[in-house]
C-alpha cells in the first residue's frame, strides 16, 4: 500500500521558493526602494544604470502582455511609481541640468 506521506527531502523542496518567486520579491523590493527614493531622478538612473522607472514600467507591461493580461503603459507606470505618473512628475521630478542632459546624449549615442 503506497503512503501519501512526503519524505523530508520532498517537504524541504516544496518549502523552497521558486526562482520566479525570488525574482518577484526582488522586483517588489526594487520598486519599493525607488518609490521611497523620490530624490533619485530618472535621468540619474539612466545615466548611471542605463534604465529608469519608465523602463521598469515598460518591462512590467511587456511581462503582463506576455502572460495574457492587457495593461496600458499608464497603468504599468502607476504600478512602478505608486501613483499616477503626472502626479509623481509634478511632485518629485526636477529640471534636468545641462550636465545631466549631456551625459544622457553621450549614453544614447554610445548605446545607439
Amino acid at each position: 500500500m503506497a503512503s501519501n506521506r512526503l519524505t523530508i527531502a520532498e517537504r524541504l523542496l516544496m518549502a523552497q521558493p521558486t526562482q520566479t518567486e525570488l525574482e518577484a520579491a526582488a522586483f517588489r523590493t526594487l520598486v519599493a526602494h525607488l518609490r521611497e527614493r523620490t530624490d533619485v531622478q530618472n535621468i540619474d538612473l539612466m545615466n548611471l544604470a542605463g534604465f529608469c522607472r519608465n523602463c521598469l514600467s515598460k518591462w512590467y507591461r511587456a511581462a503582463a502582455e506576455e502572460g495574457g493580461a492587457e495593461m496600458s503603459y499608464e497603468d504599468a507606470r502607476e504600478e512602478v511609481y505608486g501613483m499616477p505618473y503626472a502626479q509623481w512628475k509634478s511632485q518629485f521630478q526636477a529640471e534636468a541640468s545641462p550636465e545631466q542632459l549631456d551625459k544622457m546624449r553621450e549614453t544614447v549615442a554610445r548605446e545607439g
